[in-house]
Formats: C-alpha cells, sequence, structure tokens
C-alpha cells in the first residue's frame, strides 16, 4: 500500500527561512512515513507556480498541503482543495479567506514587531522617541498578512497609533516618514532607504519586514554616511543573527520555520490516521510557534535573547 502524501508549497526555494521550513517538514515526514512532495514559487507575490502546484497536489491525492502562500489568489483553489478532503495549513502566512485553510502554523507576527518596536522605544528613551524618524520597509504594497501584522506590531510596540490594524499605513503620526516596498530583500532594501532618505535625511529610526532588506537598508545607511541610526527586523536566521553580533541590526524578533513545518507535517499525519484536525493556541486564531527577540543591547523591560543563544537556535 503506498503511503500517504504530504505536501509542501512555499513562495521561493533560496530563502534561507524556506529552505529550513524544507529540511524540517521533509524530516518529519520520513520520520511519520509520509511520502513527501516539495514545490516553491519564483518570487514573492508571484502565486501562479503555488496554483500549479496546489493542482498537481490534488492530483496526486495528497492528504494535506503546507503552504506559504505568496497572496491570496491561491484561496479558491485552497477551498477546492479543501472540500476534496485534503488538510490545508497555512505557514508563516495566513489567507484573509478563513475557510481556505483548517489551520495557520505560523510566529505571532504582530508580537514579533511589538517587541521590536518596544525595543527601539526604550533603546531611545522617553526624548528619542518625541523626536524620532521613522522609515518603514515593507515587503509590497499587497498588504499580506505577515507584512500588515509585523508593521503594525511595531508601530503599536513604539507608541505610535494605528487606527486600522489590518492595512499599513493608517497612521498619521509625523514621526513616520513612509512606507517603502522592498521586495523583502537587500537589493530592494537600499532602493527603499534612499528614497526615504531623499524625504527626510535624518531618518534615525528603520523598520524592516525582514534580515535580508535590513542588510540592504545597512548598505544604503552607510553609503550615505548615516551613522547611529537604529536598525530593525524580523526573522531569525543565522546571516540576520550574525548581524546583530556585528551590529548592523539593533534587534531581531527569531521565528522557527523548522518547526512551523514539522509540527505541520505531525498534523497532516495525524490527519491521515484518524481525521483528526489540528486546535488553535489559547487565545489565538493559529497555532503558534514561537518568537524571541535577540539582541546584544537589553532593554529594560523587553524580554530577549542575546545573539550567543539566537545563534544557537538559528537557521539558514
Amino acid at each position: 500500500m503506498a503511503a500517504d502524501l504530504a505536501c509542501l508549497i512555499t513562495k521561493n526555494n533560496t530563502n534561507p527561512f524556506f529552505v529550513k521550513m524544507k529540511e524540517g517538514a521533509e524530516a518529519a515526514a520520513t520520520a511519520a512515513g509520509l511520502d513527501f512532495k516539495a514545490y516553491a514559487g519564483e518570487k514573492d507575490g508571484d502565486a501562479s507556480p503555488q496554483l500549479t502546484a496546489i493542482e498537481n497536489c490534488m492530483a496526486a491525492g495528497a492528504k494535506g498541503i503546507l503552504i506559504t502562500p505568496s497572496n491570496d489568489s491561491v484561496g479558491p483553489l485552497l477551498k477546492d482543495a479543501r472540500a476534496a478532503g485534503i488538510l490545508v495549513i497555512a505557514l508563516d502566512t495566513p489567507l484573509a479567506d478563513p475557510e481556505a485553510q483548517d489551520m495557520t502554523f505560523a510566529t505571532d507576527n504582530f508580537e514579533a514587531g511589538l517587541l521590536i518596536g518596544k525595543w527601539a522605544a526604550a533603546t531611545l528613551g522617553a526624548e528619542g522617541v518625541k523626536t524620532a524618524k521613522i522609515g518603514m520597509l515593507d515587503i509590497n504594497k499587497d498588504n499580506i498578512s505577515v507584512d500588515v501584522a509585523r508593521d503594525t506590531g511595531f508601530l503599536v510596540g513604539f507608541g505610535i497609533e494605528v487606527p486600522d490594524l489590518k492595512v499599513m499605513g493608517s497612521e498619521t503620526d509625523p514621526r513616520v516618514i513612509g512606507h517603502e516596498s522592498s521586495g523583502a530583500n537587500p537589493e530592494g532594501g537600499v532602493t527603499s532607504v534612499e528614497n526615504l532618505l531623499a524625504k527626510d535625511p535624518d531618518m534615525n529610526v528603520v523598520y524592516t519586514i525582514n534580515e535580508p532588506a535590513a542588510e540592504g537598508a545597512y548598505q544604503a545607511l552607510t553609503k550615505a554616511g548615516k551613522t547611529g541610526v537604529l536598525i530593525v527586523s524580523v526573522d531569525g536566521g543565522c546571516p540576520g543573527i550574525a548581524s546583530v553580533k556585528s551590529g548592523v541590526i539593533g534587534a531581531t524578533s527569531q521565528q522557527y520555520p523548522l518547526l512551523m513545518a514539522s509540527k505541520g507535517i505531525e498534523a497532516i499525519a495525524a490527519f491521515a490516521k484518524d481525521g483528526t484536525k489540528p486546535v488553535a493556541s489559547e487565545g489565538l486564531s493559529f497555532f503558534n510557534t514561537g518568537v524571541n527577540l535577540v539582541t546584544d543591547k537589553p532593554a529594560e523591560g523587553v524580554p530577549s535573547i542575546d545573539s550567543a543563544k539566537g545563534t544557537e537556535l538559528c537557521w539558514g
């Protein structure tokens, strides 16, 4: 008798976050005696390869699909997959339509943003917070859930009023210079910071959606001769933790992709065995796989681990 099939579909296969996710899923599938197939999109925001992958998994009779959706256009096909009796688990990025997934396994991305916002505010101190000039490096303008949660979490943590937590840019606080689309990559980070510095050369805090964008931000700041700018980020990959250690990034919120994927595979195995479906963490609408603030400059009142511990837990 053939083993049950589990599919993993990531946004791309180059980001270390998704590479680690694939490792975790593959190892867990082997341990659970499941067949395993991995697919990936080409780049963030491009859903067409993911749609093809979903169709392939459905045609192959998969018991479960783990997906980091590029955008919400994959939702209708995932609903079809669920209607066909396939367990659908979103990893890291929940879909806007709650019917498109059985469960999300993810970092609490709002909490991840909140931690770096609180750290930045505590590091600047009361006077620094009042006069802060903040640049926001998002993924793009699509209001992808993970993008929105980190962005708004950071602003709330910093103490800035956010009228609408479901979209980016609803705040009217003059301390926010603007929002730029970084594409979550170094090149986009460079361009974003150049654009923000053109708006306000005194920018002294840079929020970045992830560490590759932070790397680009640092390059642009260095080229412009800007020193002492606080850069904060989210991810916790090994290169990002190395950037914390070297002082490029002041603090980052570390998430655990291997755990997301391995727990997701365990959920598919349980579902294949007796139809059991995963349940959300207490008080949340998703299964929380945890987050830690990593910094070598701890701030009072903000729990954190240092880069040595972060290195033990990092990926990529």
